[in-house]
């Protein structure tokens, strides 16, 4: 019932959300190695990204257990530089249950789900998958209580790096032709003292900063 409620991202959303501040897209990171243990749960990466600015958030969670992702969605909410003003997800039932959409509806909150089988309709939060979790914590196994607390205390790290200091690239251009696909993108600079101003001009912070609804 709460999945026919849920409108569909892109096919059946508001048009224009991905050119305003605070609509973010989320998914889960699996860490179970390569490796599916019967009876035995391992831990996943809540991962946010803001469209528009491409800040990004992490937490871990035990499990996919909406319980768990839930505490974790409110857990990223507090932790971002701006008010959260919609959210996208997949078709799990991690975030498509009674409990969130309840939320979303008391918090006013867009909420908006992907079409099924098609993985572009996240690319930004996918892409922050690889580049941010992925780089990160690399493809092991994480199931252990220790391990958990671990990831997080390395997030809590890791989103200054992210957010503050790293330089963000986003497609520009793309031109088709009857051979080839020619793709234009931003160009980054290794940090140098002259190119550092040029450099943080791209970071998710200066973007959300420059945008008229940041006081």
């Amino acid at each position: 019932m709460v999945r026919r409620w849920v409108r569909r991202y892109r096919a059946e959303g508001e048009a224009g959300l991905e050119d305003r501040l605070a609509f973010c897209e989320m998914d889960l990171v699996d860490h179970s190695g390569g490796r599916i243990i019967r009876r035995a749960g391992h831990a996943w990466t809540l991962c946010f990204t803001d469209v528009k600015t491409a800040w990004t958030e992490c937490v871990t969670v035990r499990n996919k257990a909406q319980v768990h992702v839930f505490a974790a969605i409110k857990t990223v909410r507090r932790r971002f530089a701006f008010p959260l003003l919609g959210i996208d997800s997949d078709n799990g039932s991690g975030f498509i249950n009674d409990q969130l959409f309840r939320y979303c509806l008391q918090e006013e909150l867009t909420f908006t789900r992907r079409r099924a089988g098609k993985k572009n309709d996240s690319a930004y939060v996918e892409q922050k998958n690889w580049s941010v979790v992925r780089r990160a914590v690399g493809y092991y196994r994480y199931d252990a209580p220790e391990q958990l607390s671990l990831l997080n205390r390395l997030y809590a790290l890791l989103r200054w790096y992210t957010n503050f200091f790293l330089p963000v690239t986003k497609l520009k251009e793309k031109v088709r032709s009857a051979v080839r696909r020619n793709e234009s993108m931003t160009t980054l600079r290794r940090p140098t003292l002259a190119s550092w101003p040029a450099l943080m001009s791209r970071t998710p912070t200066r973007r959300s900063s420059e945008r008229p609804t940041i006081s």
